[in-house]
C-alpha cells in the first residue's frame, strides 16, 4: 500500500511567512498549440519539501549534492500533538532512532533544540514534520551541520502511527539548491501473496539493475502493484 504524504502544489498551498508564493500559468494551449504546458514560479521550500544542509549552514552540501540513499529508508512517526510549545526530550520515546527517518505528528508544534541534538546523538537517518518548521534556526542547524535532511510540510501522518514503514521523497535534482520540493510517500508491506519487504522493493528505486531485478522477480514473483 501506497500512502500519499504530500501536500498539492498549486496557487493556494500555505507558504511560510515572506516566502515566495506559488504562480501557475498556462504557456500552451492544446487547441492552439498542440500541446498543454504551464509555467510555474515557486521557492524551493514550498509545499512538502525537504531542506538541504545549504539551506542554513554555510559552505553546506546543496540538495544536489547528497546521496539519493538520504531519502528513502525505514521510517516511523511520533505522535506529539498533545503537547503545548516546543517538542520535549521527555515526550518522546528512549531509542529506537538509529538510521531511522523519524517524522514528527505535531499539530503545529516545533521541535526543541534538545530533541534535534538527541535525534544527530542516536544516528537518526533524517527528520519530518507536518509543520511548515520543524523549528527555529538552532533546531536547523543542528540538523543540517550533520546533514540530517529535514522533510517538511508532510500530511496524512497519523493514518501511520504505530507502524514501521519505508519512506520515500526523492527531490528535484536543482543545482545549488538549498532544497526542493519533493513527492513524499509511506510504502506499507501488503498483505497476501504479493507481501514483500519494504526495503526490498525500495533497492529497485536505488538501483534497479538486472541482477536485482531478476533477484526480486524470484522472490516475490512480481512486480509493483
Amino acid at each position: 500500500m501506497i500512502i500519499d504524504l504530500s501536500l498539492p502544489l498549486g496557487e493556494e498551498t500555505p507558504i511560510y511567512p515572506m516566502d515566495p508564493g506559488v504562480k501557475i500559468r498556462p504557456w500552451a494551449f492544446i487547441e492552439k498549440d498542440g500541446y498543454y504546458m504551464n509555467i510555474l514560479k515557486l521557492g524551493e521550500h514550498t509545499g512538502t519539501h525537504v531542506d538541504a544542509p545549504a539551506h542554513f549552514v554555510p559552505g553546506g552540501k546543496a540538495i544536489d549534492e547528497l546521496p539519493l540513499k538520504k531519502f528513502i529508508g525505514q521510517a516511523f512517526v511520533i505522535d506529539v500533538r498533545k503537547g503545548n510549545d516546543k517538542i520535549q526530550l521527555e515526550e518522546i520515546p528512549d531509542s529506537g532512532y538509529h538510521d531511522k527517518i523519524v517524522l514528527f505528528s505535531t499539530g503545529g508544534r516545533e521541535l526543541s533544540p534538545e530533541v534535534a541534538l538527541f535525534l544527530v546523538a542516536e544516528g537518526a537517518k533524517a527528520v519530518g514534520t507536518d509543520a511548515m518548521s520543524i523549528g527555529d534556526d538552532a533546531v536547523h542547524k543542528i540538523l543540517l551541520s550533520e546533514e540530517l535532511p529535514i522533510f517538511e510540510n508532510l500530511t496524512n501522518l497519523e493514518s501511520l502511527l504505530g507502524k514501521e514503514f519505508t519512506f520515500i521523497a526523492f527531490p528535484l535534482k536543482i543545482e545549488g539548491g538549498s532544497g526542493s520540493p519533493v513527492r513524499a510517500v509511506a510504502i506499507l508491506e501488503d498483505e497476501g501473496e504479493y507481501s514483500e519487504s519494504n526495503q526490498w522493493r525500495a533497492s529497485l528505486v536505488l538501483d534497479p539493475s538486472r541482477e536485482v531485478l531478476w533477484n526480486y522477480i524470484k522472490r516475490s514473483g512480481t512486480f509493483f502493484r
